[in-house]
């Protein structure tokens, strides 16, 4: 028995449109797209489209376990066969679809009908027909849909190219964790630090984000047209819809979608979760534009060297350029992920009434937000792994600066109770230059300890790093 809803005639001369990298209006799948190849699969409209087939799948399969006289259980052949059109979806399917929606002009019907076209020829699932998207708005399939999306693009994707960087970063605290650096407070000389150390400061920031967005739980709820199982009650009216919805949302792939239970919802789920989510992301690209313009300046400064590229071109007039495209380009790509993320927070969590569609259209926008973040990540793997440590500019820089010696020198006299400390050191420092014979000078008419002054008197610019060096090993 074939369905009763009669599936839309369309035509087979639909395809998509070719593009070519030159063509693409957005960078991402034009001069980008191979970088972003990865990220595809989840954000893209296939993607999306492959979700909502396995969202439909899960709550049909459930549907024929649920012990209700009119769908019974389902044959392993009929399962096995379900599951294949989720694990087989391919883009010949998503075409195929959007064959129907052309003439639906509702992207989730072209879903539902595409599925029924699969049972043709297949009584078992032809009599079962219409238990596909049984009670559910299209936001049922929407909502988890989305979810889905996010934890294929989060977890295979976005964390794991976030590591790559946070690891990278760790190798080189680790490796410079000893290379003495002179600080700039202000732009300014301040007292000294290590390489290492810096880098470090780094890691904990972007580890501590990082759990912030792997610890996002992913929402979904399938509770009908405005969160009330209405629908559902309306055809069996003693059933523990409820508790059928959690299990299909909460089960494991592939017989469930492995998400968090949304209990309460309007007719859209309330996408607090994704503002959090984005958020998340948004703090962490924030704390990669400081460091991309930090290393930017370090670079400028000759702390780091970039390792030359057989055939790279810094400058179409001046030759002798390096520059550092690497972490402007990655700069650049997290403002732009940050301004999507920031506009998909501040607006997913608002619907009019019980919903308006305003999130529909946005919603479509997950991947760019994503796809530049990923972008900026791919930048700045690549540009870590062209440095190289310029340590003669390091020490120089240093030798140069005797001044920071200024705090400790005051520092020990104020432990021994000599007056004036900080201003006696600031008359001899302040918009001065320094030389070590002049504070080892000083250093020798102070009345402290001689061993104090022996000390001081061994202390050199690059010596003066505190616990640097034990903070950048432990990181």
């Amino acid at each position: 028995m074939r369905p009763t809803t009669p599936l839309p005639t369309v035509s087979s001369t639909s395809a998509p449109v070719a593009l070519s990298p030159v063509s693409a209006l957005s960078p991402l799948d034009g001069r980008y797209a191979g970088r972003l190849a990865s990220l595809r699969p989840f954000m893209s409209e296939q993607g999306y489209m492959h979700r909502r087939v396995q969202v439909e799948m899960a709550w049909f399969i459930a549907l024929s376990d649920a012990g209700f006289a009119e769908f019974k259980p389902l044959s392993p052949g009929a399962r096995t066969y379900l599951l294949g059109l989720v694990k087989n979806f391919s883009e010949a399917d998503a075409v195929a679809i959007k064959d129907i929606e052309k003439v639906t002009n509702h992207d989730v019907k072209a879903v539902e009908y595409w599925i029924k076209s699969k049972f043709d020829a297949r009584p078992e699932l032809e009599r079962a027909a219409e238990f596909v998207h049984f009670a559910c708005t299209s936001e049922d399939i929407n909502n988890t849909s989305h979810a889905l999306q996010l934890k294929g693009g989060r977890d295979v994707v976005l964390l794991p190219a976030l590591d790559g960087v946070i690891a990278k970063l760790r190798d080189m605290a680790h490796a410079f964790a000893a290379v003495p650096m002179l600080s700039r407070t202000h732009g300014q000389t301040a007292s000294p630090t290590t390489v290492g150390k810096e880098l470090a400061n780094v890691v904990v920031r972007l580890s501590k984000a990082r759990a912030a967005i792997a610890g996002v739980k992913l929402m979904a709820k399938m509770n009908g047209a405005v969160g009330n199982y209405n629908a559902h009650l309306s055809a069996w009216p003693d059933f523990d819809w409820e508790s059928f919805s959690r299990e299909v949302v909460e089960t494991p792939e592939p017989l469930g979608l492995g998400l968090t239970f949304q209990p309460y919802s309007i007719q859209i789920e309330p996408h607090d979760y994704m503002a959090e989510l984005f958020d998340a992301v948004a703090r962490a690209n924030t704390i990669l534009i400081d460091l991309s313009r930090d290393i930017w300046g370090y670079v400028s400064l000759g702390y780091f060297k970039q390792r030359l590229k057989a055939g790279e071109i810094g400058s179409s007039t001046m030759p002798h350029k390096v520059n550092p495209i690497d972490f402007e380009n990655a700069e650049g790509n997290l403002g732009l992920a940050n301004a999507v993320l920031r506009h998909l927070s501040e607006k997913l969590p608002i619907s009019r009434w019980q919903r308006d569609l305003t999130d529909s259209t946005v919603l479509r926008n997950m991947g760019v937000a994503l796809g530049y973040a990923v972008l900026a990540y791919h930048s700045l793997s690549v540009g870590l792994g062209k440095l190289e440590l310029n340590e003669e500019a390091l020490a120089a820089d240093l030798d140069a600066s005797w001044e920071v010696l200024a705090e400790p020198i005051q520092t020990v006299m104020r432990r021994f109770g000599v007056q004036g400390a900080y201003e006696r050191l600031k008359e001899v420092t302040r918009g001065k230059t320094v030389t070590a014979e002049a504070l080892h000078a000083l250093i020798r008419s102070l009345e402290i300890p001689q061993t104090e002054k022996d000390r001081l008197l061994a202390m050199t610019p690059g010596s003066y790093i505190g616990k640097a060096t034990e903070l950048a090993q432990r990181v």
